[in-house]
């Protein structure tokens, strides 16, 4: 007993350090390690798991969509930085170079890729020639590297994983709605596989994407009140285009100017997974998206252990033909107790304990992840009972997270009452925006929080300006970022 109280105590409780919390949870779960380049980590298996698994969720949604995969090179010329100013303004600070190979120096720098509008539009502008290559629809799976000052394992690293899509149609409309799409796959991957509330809406002209004319974006927040920006998607309009002289010919016979999208998630999202649903005891994983969805630990005695074995096999049989992923642990060398504690701290959403005495009964007994709730369940019905189960936990804690969003959401009319929802009360504050930058920076310099967006659907519509008080274009939501 003592071995397992220890082991949860290595994990530093979210009310009296959440960052250290996060820090002690990922690495005691083993999703990662530090590389020794700063700002950079190694995604150990459990880790690149998660990562896998929702690779293949939203790869599922893009080609559904239409979307194709490709790949693009790591670097890109400085001369393609130079054609879209705006672009590489926003990216420099971040930016490194390659300046010589060999001892020798390069006749033009080049950059490792940040994101790759640059080199994509290049590309695009040998493909696209006619209407009949429209709408081209292509997304990429990468890494990409931004040299951060402060850094985070998972949320905000030097180099880290995405995908990112670029598509390029004949009219303004059609690239509108492929941005407003995009962003529809995202909510629906974030709420319906990571059980994570998102508030969609569009960003502020300062927050928007270098040179898009504008961005779209998820929001979702964290238990410590802050918010992460889960996804985005970006209209460019022909920006990029008449930088890479992006043209087709239309059916009219006249040579016009593509218009171009992109849009990305990465491997922050994996950071936002954790830190919306993780606990006190480790992490917590919604089923559909977590590998290991069952672990069925055989309990008992040394001379009951053989045949409590092969009722596990069997167990593991039914629930592995039922499409359910399930592991055994069958270590000797670690009492269930051990067991019990290290797998809620890895967050599998549900435990399967078997025992002679469950066998004698034709039973096995159910723990959720969740809630801690136990369910005796007969050996003849897991098939059935498991998925209801799982799929029980999947929206219960979409429940919770969205609930605890509401409770720490509020509307506010000046600057002092912003300041107390998002440092005090630990929150997102929902208020209006002159649409003025100097009062949006105003907001940025005294609370420290940021704009999120302007969502699509507010709870209520806000009449005056938060910062100067003059009427209200917008009604934005306001919190403290990652």
């Amino acid at each position: 007993m003592a071995k397992e109280k220890e082991f949860v105590k290595e994990i530093t409780p979210q009310s009296e350090d959440f960052s250290r919390w996060y820090i002690d949870t990922i690495t005691k779960a083993d999703l990662m390690d530090y590389s020794p380049v700063r700002g950079c980590i190694v995604f150990k298996p459990d880790g690149y798991e998660l990562w896998e698994a929702i690779t293949r969720e939203l790869d599922r949604r893009f080609k559904e969509t239409g979307h194709r995969n490709a790949y693009f090179p790591l670097f890109i010329p400085e001369s393609f930085f130079e054609k879209e100013k705006e672009h590489v303004e926003g990216f420099n600070p971040e930016l490194p170079w390659v300046t010589e190979v060999g001892g020798e120096k390069l006749e033009e720098r080049l950059a490792i890729r940040p994101t790759s509008e640059t080199i994509i539009g290049y590309m695009y502008s040998q493909w696209i020639q006619s209407y009949r290559d429209l709408p081209l629809l292509i997304n990429q799976w990468a890494n990409v590297v931004r040299w951060e000052k402060r850094t985070l394992p998972f949320l905000r690293t030097s180099e880290f994983l995405w995908q990112e899509g670029h598509t390029a149609h004949a009219t303004a409309e059609e690239a509108e709605a492929e941005t407003r799409q995009m962003l529809d796959v995202y909510t629906d991957f974030v709420e319906n596989e990571l059980s994570i509330p998102v508030i969609r809406g569009q960003k502020t002209p300062s927050e928007k994407f270098p040179g898009a004319v504008a961005t779209f974006s998820i929001e979702a927040m964290m238990k410590d009140g802050k918010a992460i920006q889960a996804g985005t998607s970006h209209y460019l309009g022909d920006n990029f285009a008449r930088s890479f002289e992006i043209k087709f010919l239309d059916r009219d016979n006249e040579r016009k100017y593509v218009y171009t999208t992109s849009w990305g998630m990465s491997t922050r999202i994996i950071g936002a997974l954790i830190m919306v649903h993780g606990d006190d005891r480790g992490l917590q994983l919604p089923p559909r998206i977590a590998p290991t969805q069952v672990i069925i630990i055989p309990i008992g005695p040394a001379k009951t252990r053989e045949r409590v074995l092969l009722a596990t096999d069997e167990v593991y049989a039914q629930l592995k033909a039922a499409g359910i992923r399930v592991r055994v642990d069958a270590r000797e060398d670690l009492s269930p107790g051990w067991k019990f504690n290290e797998y809620e701290m890895r967050g599998i959403p549900l435990r399967l304990e078997l025992g002679p005495r469950d066998l004698d009964a034709n039973q096995a007994v159910l723990v959720r992840r969740d809630t801690g709730e136990k369910e005796t369940v007969s050996l003849d019905d897991l098939a059935q009972r498991v998925p209801v189960l799982l799929s029980e936990i999947q929206q219960s804690m979409y429940d919770r997270a969205l609930a605890f969003r509401v409770e720490r959401s509020e509307p506010v009319s000046d600057i002092a009452q912003l300041h107390e929802v998002v440092r005090t009360k630990r929150g997102f504050a929902l208020a209006g925006w002159c649409g003025d930058r100097a009062c949006e920076a105003k907001i940025k310099e005294e609370t420290g929080a940021t704009s999120r967006n302007i969502p699509f659907d507010p709870p209520q519509t806000l009449s005056t300006c938060v910062s100067c008080g003059k009427a209200a274009a917008h009604t934005v939501w306001f919190a403290r970022a990652y």
